[in-house]
């Protein structure tokens, strides 16, 4: 009996080891996981070069990652690497979860409600240059030319479906109801509708192929460009505001990083513009900043 009372408690100091040597591990784990996504990875070492993910969907604003952001950040010791992703959910989504350390593929409006939907922490450090909205058709040569009961295809996410709301009330299309929140506007809202226009929602990536089916559509710009639509084609393009420039993302916590800090320096340099002015974004809308 004596020795089996002995036994007993080093078995159980050794089961008490291997739990603490687990839960050690996990902890090690759980905070190398942290480190990876924290703030100090968005810093720079001397002699060294940081490298950034920056996710991105079909369209111009990974090639302006590529050619021209990229280019001007190397001197201040980060190498931008562009990720792309197939719809507009899964960009934040990985930046949050720190997969990805910035994106670029949003308008604030877009951001704004996003983040307040999902709870998500990102701030945006600045405006680029947009390519906007246009509505396209492969029947109509004009806006004038859409007849009554044609059907109109727009994007279904709901910054975008204001979006295109708002650029249908610009042209006539539509009348929306009073003073609607630009990140909200639904069909609901419509209080006018002179040519009968059937409004069809779909998603932003099928907006482009669309076209074979449906008598117009309503394209934001990064789909425009996938699609090779050229803007000299569309019907008409939107008047632009501030609510509908793309803007270059962080996690709130890497605002005020190395990298943070030299992307917001950037997008208001005149270095930037003057890199813009020579590249093939050169006819985009203009941030609100310039």
């Amino acid at each position: 009996m004596t020795i089996a009372i002995f036994k007993k408690p080093n078995g159980i100091k050794r089961i008490v080891a291997a739990v603490l040597a687990a839960a050690t591990l996990i902890s090690v784990a759980a905070c190398g996981f942290g480190n990876s996504a924290s703030k100090e990875s968005l810093n720079t070492t001397k002699g060294k070069t940081t490298t950034i993910t920056v996710g991105v969907c079909a369209g111009p604003y990974g090639d302006m990652v590529d050619k021209v952001i990229a280019p001007l950040l190397k001197d201040d010791g980060f190498k931008l690497k562009t990720k792309l992703f197939n719809d507009y959910v899964q960009p934040n989504k990985a930046l949050a979860s720190g997969s990805i350390q910035a994106n670029l593929f949003q308008h604030g409006n877009y951001l704004k409600k996003f983040t307040a939907d999902n709870n998500l922490d990102l701030t945006s450090l600045g405006q680029t240059p947009t390519l906007g909205l246009g509505i396209y058709s492969n029947k109509y040569k004009s806006i004038d030319d859409i007849e009554d009961g044609a059907t109109v295809a727009i994007a279904n996410d709901g910054s975008n479906l204001a979006r295109s709301l708002g650029v249908l009330q610009q042209r006539g299309l539509v009348t929306l109801k009073g003073e609607v929140d630009a990140t909200k506007a639904t069909v609901n809202d419509i209080a006018s509708n002179p040519k009968n226009l059937k409004i069809k929602t779909i998603d932003a990536a099928q907006l482009a192929r669309s076209l074979d089916t449906v008598d117009v559509a309503l394209v934001p710009g990064n789909y425009s460009w996938a699609a090779d639509l050229k803007p000299a084609d569309a019907l008409a393009m939107e008047k632009q505001d501030g609510g509908v420039i793309e803007v270059f993302v962080v996690r709130t916590q890497d605002v005020d990083s190395d990298f943070g800090k030299a992307v917001k320096k950037l997008l208001v340099s005149q270095k930037f513009k003057d890199a813009i002015a020579k590249s093939e974004f050169k006819d985009f809308g203009k941030p609100t900043t310039w």
